[in-house]
């Protein structure tokens, strides 16, 4: 992209959250049209901000149902608007879903029926806590055979695996926000072990990022 980098805004709805979206969502389409199933299921986003990404995806997969979801409510008109302007029929309209509060998914009527859930870019600017209850939810929701994916920047035992990565790190610091900052796989993968899931696969993307694939231990 040619594109100048925003500030950085985490907001759903900003420049910053745009221009990121737009710069990666390709290479995870690449990811995605090698991972979801060839045959009819649901597939569940959590953290949709403005639904760019799910609303991008969807076309990619006709026999595939896509259902957002946010814990902001603010940007539900927003992620509707998307679909009703790329006439998108596969995406349902979004659910409230909020990591830290297990009601938000315990009381769906969707257990054990989704092929695949997806997140985008949310460790960095969210507290680590958040991975237990994003484990617990595709553990809940999750068929037998499904995956979670997540996507974005991670510390790797500790380490950062690239300067820009550490730099990155170190803006997010800078805020003084305390839950901003690169979390660590080694974390996600501990509260995976809470709920029998088991990093499968981790991924290298672009930009230093990564695609890290969990699912039922066999």
């Amino acid at each position: 992209m040619n594109q100048e980098k925003p500030p950085l805004d985490p907001h759903p709805l900003s420049e910053y959250v745009a221009w990121a979206g737009a710069r990666n969502r390709e290479p995870i389409l690449n990811v995605l049209k090698e991972k979801l199933p060839k045959e009819a299921g649901f597939i569940l986003e959590i953290a949709s901000g403005s639904g760019m990404h799910i609303n991008y995806f969807a076309p990619h997969f006709k026999h595939l149902s896509f259902q957002p979801s946010e814990q902001d409510t603010e940007v539900f008109d927003n992620i509707k608007g998307i679909s009703q302007e790329l006439g998108n029929d596969n995406v349902y309209e979004p659910l409230y879903i909020d990591l830290t509060q297990p009601e938000t998914w315990l009381n769906l009527d969707t257990k054990n029926s989704y092929s695949a859930i997806f997140c985008i870019n949310i460790f960095q600017v969210a507290p680590i806590s958040i991975a237990d209850g994003m484990m617990e939810c595709a553990a809940q929701l999750l068929n037998e055979n499904g995956f979670l994916l997540i996507y974005g920047p991670f510390k790797v035992d500790g380490t950062f695996n690239s300067e820009s990565n550490k730099d990155f790190n170190a803006t997010l610091n800078s805020t003084g926000v305390p839950e901003w900052g690169l979390k660590d796989i080694a974390d996600l993968k501990k509260a995976a072990e809470n709920y029998d899931l088991k990093l499968q696969e981790k991924i290298d993307m672009p930009s230093n990022n990564f695609s890290l694939i969990f699912a039922r231990k066999s």
